[in-house]
């Protein structure tokens, strides 16, 4: 009885690596860069030089900003050796030596962290709300304070609106993927949140649960509160909207913003 000996090719799910993927679905170091140096310049008169960026995950925010100028340092801090390893591995050995010598990796909690005073301090994709107690947050807030030269800044994103409480999938299509927010569980009395990120691929093969994220979604007078407790005096950067009332990418500071579904906005922290 003859067999069939056809061995079936790899789906795109299992060709793919979910650090690419979600830098491309989630993360534009570029125009993160762009917009914390111009509004570091704007309020301090001076270019900042030394960041430290705080989840770093694959460490692409920090590899972008060591390659804008040759002045520039980083301090890349994540718990996960798994994504540190996978950033040596696909990041750091496309830089120069010289480039290497301005970026230090620290696998640690972001808590225990000591460094050199550094003009920035970056908490970014929300990565923060892993702190879930008030305590714990204003803590971590005093900590990044320490962690700052006198003018320094600590920039953080937060996001919101009704659906930000809902348990909800959001899709969108990328050139190789669909990326799927996942909302999968939101309690309202702790104001706890299980999240998932998915990647569906033209095939119909998926990454399922490619990232799980367990925080608490704070709202922005909580964090604002929290931020002032701490010692910073925090204003929200909103971001402003096209003729079709989309998002423009353009963050300016407002005291008052819109009553969205769904929006994002930077917090821009100063001593």
């Amino acid at each position: 009885m003859g067999s069939n000996n056809k061995s079936s090719s790899p789906t795109m799910a299992e060709l793919a690596d979910r650090h690419i993927c979600y830098e491309e679905a989630v993360q534009c170091a570029e125009a993160e860069i762009d917009i914390i140096d111009s509004i570091f310049k704007k309020l301090k008169k001076r270019q900042a030089s030394t960041l430290r960026e705080d989840f770093c995950g694959t460490t692409n925010t920090s590899c972008e900003w060591i390659k804008r100028r040759n002045t520039n340092t980083a301090i890349c801090v994540d718990l996960d050796k798994d994504v540190l390893d996978w950033a040596k591995k696909n990041k750091l050995e496309k830089l120069s030596a010289e480039q290497l010598s301005r970026i230090s990796l620290i696998n640690d909690n972001v808590l225990n962290v000591v460094n050199d005073p550094v003009d920035i301090v970056l908490a970014m994709n929300f990565s923060y709300w892993t702190f879930k107690e008030r305590k714990l947050m204003i803590g971590y807030f005093k900590k990044i304070r320490n962690a700052l030269v006198d003018d320094g800044i600590f920039f953080s994103d937060a996001y919101g609106g009704y659906e930000a409480f809902q348990e909800l999938k959001e899709k969108t299509k990328n050139d190789n993927f669909t990326y799927i927010w996942d909302q999968h569980k939101y309690d309202p009395i702790s104001g706890s949140a299980i999240n998932h990120i998915h990647f569906k691929f033209k095939d119909g093969s998926k990454i399922k649960k490619a990232f799980t994220y367990e925080w608490r979604v704070w709202t922005l007078p909580e964090i604002l509160e929290m931020l002032v407790e701490a010692g910073f005096k925090p204003t929200v950067y909103w971001e402003q909207a096209d003729e079709d009332g989309e998002g423009n990418g353009e963050f300016i500071p407002q005291t008052e913003g819109e009553a969205d579904a769904g929006w994002i906005a930077y917090i821009v922290s100063q001593k």
